[in-house]
């Protein structure tokens, strides 16, 4: 599946609940957003604290998604073309030098 068909089947889950309307309980704002792929980041730490493996990948992976899921809704709200921007960002690290540790 295409990234921009990911994006529109999220789009169409977050219009069922009603999510993008002005008087939504949960406004999908770009601030509200990013607060969210923040929280769902941290979720993943979870995972991993006090173990170097997660002890249940099927949990892991919901959070993933729900982390990929917000980026995708706070790019598009953003009117940024994620696909795009993550081969632009490529592209600058390709030449791009880290130092050792």
């Amino acid at each position: 599946m295409e990234l921009k068909d990911l994006e529109a089947k999220m789009h169409a889950f977050v219009r069922s609940k009603g999510w993008y309307e002005p008087d939504s309980p949960k406004p999908q704002t770009p601030k509200n957003l990013a607060l969210s792929l923040s929280i769902e980041s941290a979720e993943i730490l979870e995972h991993f604290q006090w173990r170097e493996m997660p002890q249940d990948k099927s949990e892991l992976a919901g959070e993933l998604a729900d982390v990929a899921l917000y980026l995708m809704q706070l790019a598009s709200i953003c009117d940024i073309d994620l696909e795009a921007a993550i081969l632009d960002k490529l592209a600058i690290n390709q030449n791009r030098e880290w130092p050792d540790p």
